[in-house]
C-alpha cells in the first residue's frame, strides 16, 4: 500500500512539473509575441527619474511620427499596467501611447515611499516632469492627455495648469468634484433603495463629506446590487490570457504587485489634498476638451460630468456617451472606446 501511494505521488509530481513547464513555455511564447516592436514603430519600457522617484512607463506605437498620447490610470493608486496593454494598443495605429504607473503603485511601487504624504503639489510636479521628459524623449512639441476616473481629475488639472504642453484633453469617467459626486450617488441610491430596508441601511452608511472605508464598501455594495458596478458588463477581452501574456510583467513583478501596500493612497483619497483637485468653477480650457462617459456611470456621476461639460469654455469640445456603460467602459467595450479615440484623433488632425 505504501509503495502504491509513493508511486501515485510521483506521478502527480511529474504531472504538475510537466504542466508548469508547459505553462511557462506558452507564457514565454505569448509574451514574446506581445513584446515585438512594430516596423516603423516603438515599444519601450523604462523607469524614469521623476520628482525624486523612479516611475515606470511603457511607450508603444505603430508609427513614431504619430502624435503622442499619455494615458492616466484611475484610483488614485489603481495602476493598470497588469492589463491595460490590450486596451491602449488598440489606439496605437493613430497615437504613440504612453502608459504610466503613477508614483508608488503598480511597477512604480516602492515601500520606502509609504511614509511620504501625498499632496496635490507632488502629483502636479510628477505630471509636469513626466510630460517634459516625453516631449524631449519623443521630440514632440505637445502631447495629448487621456485620463480615466482619477486620471480624468488629474489630467484636467494638468491641462488647466500647463496648457502649453498639451494638444487636447480626453476625460473618461470624468470626475468633477468628489463631495458633489458622492452626494449625487447618495441621492440616486436613495431612489434605487425605495422600500428596501436592507438597502436603505447601506444608504445611511454613505458619508459624502467623509471618505471612510465604510462609505466605500457601502457605495460599492449598492452599485453592485442595482447593476451599476464597474464591471457589470464584464470585459470584451480575455482577462486570464491578458494577465498570463503580459509582456511587461515578470514573475518578480507579479510578486511585487501582490505585496504592495495601498494604505498611503487610502489616506490621500480621504484628504483635503485630493479634494483640492476639484474642477468646480474651473471651466476655461486653452486646449480642445473631449469627454467619453458611460450613461450608467454613477461611480463618477455622468450627470455631473455632462453639466460640467456644458459649462466648459474651450477652443473646441465634444461629448460622447457610451450606451449601457458603467465606470468600466474601457474594459467592457474596449473596441467601442477605441472607435471614439480614433474619431477624436481624426478630428484633431483635421482641425
Amino acid at each position: 500500500m505504501k509503495k502504491k501511494i509513493i508511486k501515485i505521488t510521483k506521478r502527480i509530481a511529474i504531472a504538475v512539473f510537466v504542466l508548469l513547464i508547459a505553462f511557462f513555455l506558452v507564457r514565454a511564447i505569448g509574451r514574446g509575441i506581445y513584446n515585438q516592436t512594430p516596423e516603423g514603430g516603438i515599444n519601450e519600457s523604462m523607469y524614469v527619474d521623476i520628482n525624486g522617484t523612479k516611475q515606470w512607463i511603457n511607450i508603444y506605437g505603430e508609427d513614431v511620427d504619430n502624435p503622442v498620447l499619455l494615458y492616466l490610470h484611475g484610483g488614485p493608486g489603481s495602476a493598470t499596467s497588469h492589463i491595460d496593454y490590450v486596451i491602449t494598443r488598440k489606439w496605437a495605429d493613430v497615437y504613440t501611447v504612453v502608459t504610466w504607473d503613477q508614483r508608488n503603485c503598480g511597477k512604480s511601487y516602492d515601500a520606502e515611499q509609504n511614509d511620504i504624504v501625498l499632496t496635490r503639489e507632488l502629483f502636479m510636479t510628477d505630471g509636469k516632469e513626466l510630460t517634459e521628459f516625453l516631449l524631449d524623449y519623443l521630440s514632440k512639441e505637445k502631447i495629448t492627455l487621456l485620463g480615466h476616473s482619477w486620471g480624468s481629475f488629474y489630467g484636467a488639472n494638468l491641462v488647466l495648469e500647463y496648457p502649453e504642453y498639451y494638444e487636447c484633453f480626453i476625460g473618461t469617467g470624468q470626475v468633477v468634484d468628489m463631495v458633489k459626486n458622492e452626494e449625487a450617488l447618495k441621492q440616486e441610491a436613495t431612489l434605487w433603495a425605495d422600500g428596501d430596508e436592507e438597502s436603505l441601511k447601506l444608504v445611511n452608511q454613505l458619508t459624502p463629506n467623509l471618505m471612510t472605508m465604510e462609505h466605500i464598501i457601502a457605495r460599492n455594495t449598492i452599485m453592485q446590487k442595482y447593476g451599476y458596478d464597474m464591471m457589470v458588463n464584464g470585459s470584451d477581452y480575455n482577462l486570464v490570457t491578458t494577465l498570463i501574456f503580459n509582456p511587461n510583467y515578470s514573475m518578480i513583478d507579479w510578486f511585487n504587485y501582490l505585496k504592495s501596500n495601498m494604505d498611503v493612497y487610502l489616506d490621500f483619497f480621504a484628504s483635503e489634498e485630493f479634494a483640492s483637485f476639484s474642477l468646480l468653477g474651473r471651466t476655461d480650457y486653452e486646449v480642445p476638451f473631449y469627454n467619453i462617459n458611460g450613461d450608467k456611470d454613477y461611480q463618477t456621476n455622468y450627470k455631473l460630468a455632462q453639466e460640467y461639460f456644458e459649462e466648459v469654455n474651450a477652443p473646441y469640445k465634444q461629448l460622447f456617451m457610451m450606451e449601457n456603460m458603467t465606470h468600466g467602459l474601457l474594459e467592457s467595450d474596449a473596441e467601442g472606446f477605441s472607435e471614439i479615440v480614433h474619431q477624436i484623433a481624426k478630428t484633431e488632425r483635421e482641425r
